[in-house]
């Protein structure tokens, strides 16, 4: 009995740590979401933008200005939801690719989706291809989709193991980057070549609720397949052989995950941009707090990238008003020392 206690004991309290430590995380997330819509060239009160959202959930019926309820309600809130959910959504990416490929420095954008998203969105911005029927966010959805296409066709071809997913995926980001520069180059003007680099550096002016609705639910649809698949991804961090002497079907599960995180990044990339970096740093730093089980790694995660880029959001458009610093610039500045800090921490812990 006493051996049972002593070994339950580190489980339940490693378990109790984790919840609080979510529970700690939705709280901030919250209230992260509150204080970034109270921020901004027109200062609203936390108290204003609790009785905006109160009245529009029919919980209270309190009278406020006209166009704070504009602001709050139809820019910051949804921008702020959208901002979570490209943050939350990039981070489980980053934790799942680094967990298939075995490889520290893997993100969603290894596979080229950022790059094909980036090609899409300039076919249609520039040239117009299909820009009625998809708009800018469908052609970067499917120009995402394409890369993707490429780049597991070529590592099937070239043999189908991690290594070659991962020089695939280099040799699609090169020239999906460079047809995209080229597009850029040959055919449009200036005020076109500001407009569409201001996207690709990640962007979420003119956002609106149907953005956060979709962002949203994909996001949360991605969390929960992969939160599902945290004992699978935990036999893959010690490889294919373990993983499989475990029962794991290896090439089942390993598609799946790289189709999941195709999707969930390609409709992330799409509403948002290419924001660089989340899906990187934001592991490392779970990881520092929670250590490498990816049952408390996922969820974690995704409250880690979604409080981060809701804060580089608020920043970015406080700081640099009226033209927001775009997103992908923000998330490098930031994400950058905090990764080089999260090195040194690790390397004096060891």
């Amino acid at each position: 009995m006493t051996a049972t206690l002593s070994r339950s004991g580190p489980a339940a309290s490693s378990r109790g740590r984790t919840a609080s430590l979510l529970v700690a995380g939705l709280i901030g997330l919250l209230v992260s979401i509150l204080a970034a819509t109270a921020l901004g060239s027109e200062g609203i009160s936390l108290v204003n933008v609790r009785d905006i959202l109160t009245n529009h959930l029919h919980l209270t019926d309190i009278t406020v200005f006209p166009y704070k309820e504009v602001i709050v309600w139809e820019d910051r809130m949804p921008r702020s939801v959208v901002a979570a959910a490209v943050g939350g959504g990039l981070a489980v990416c980053g934790v799942i690719l680094q967990s298939l490929l075995r490889n520290p420095l893997a993100d969603p954008f290894l596979l080229g989706i950022s790059s094909g998203a980036s090609t899409g969105a300039v076919i249609v911005g520039i040239l117009g291809l299909g820009s009625a029927a998809i708009g800018l966010s469908g052609g970067a959805f499917i120009g995402a989709l394409v890369a993707f296409g490429a780049v597991l066709f070529l590592a099937k071809v070239a043999g189908g193991s991690t290594d070659r997913v991962i020089l695939a995926g280099v040799a699609m980001t090169q020239l999906f980057s460079a047809l995209t520069s080229f597009v850029i180059f040959a055919f449009a003007d200036s005020d076109e070549t500001r407009g569409v680099m201001f996207w690709l550096l990640g962007s979420l002016e003119g956002v609106r609720w149907d953005d956060a609705r979709l962002t949203a639910v994909v996001a949360v649809i991605g969390l929960a397949g992969c939160w599902a698949a945290a004992h699978a991804l935990d036999a893959f961090t010690f490889g294919d052989e373990v993983a499989a002497s475990l029962g794991i079907p290896v090439a089942r599960v390993r598609a799946a995950m790289l189709v999941l995180t195709a999707l969930l990044t390609a409709a992330l990339v799409s509403v948002a941009g290419a924001v660089g970096f989340v899906g990187l740093v934001l592991p490392h730093a779970a990881r520092f707090l929670v250590g490498p089980g990816h049952g408390r790694l996922v969820p974690v995660s995704a409250l880690l990238g979604a409080i981060f880029l809701v804060w580089v959001d608020a920043l970015s458009r406080v700081a640099f008003h009226p033209t927001p610093l775009p997103l992908g610039v923000g998330t490098a500045l930031i994400g950058v020392p905090a990764f080089i800090a999260i090195m040194f921490s690790r390397r004096s812990r060891a």
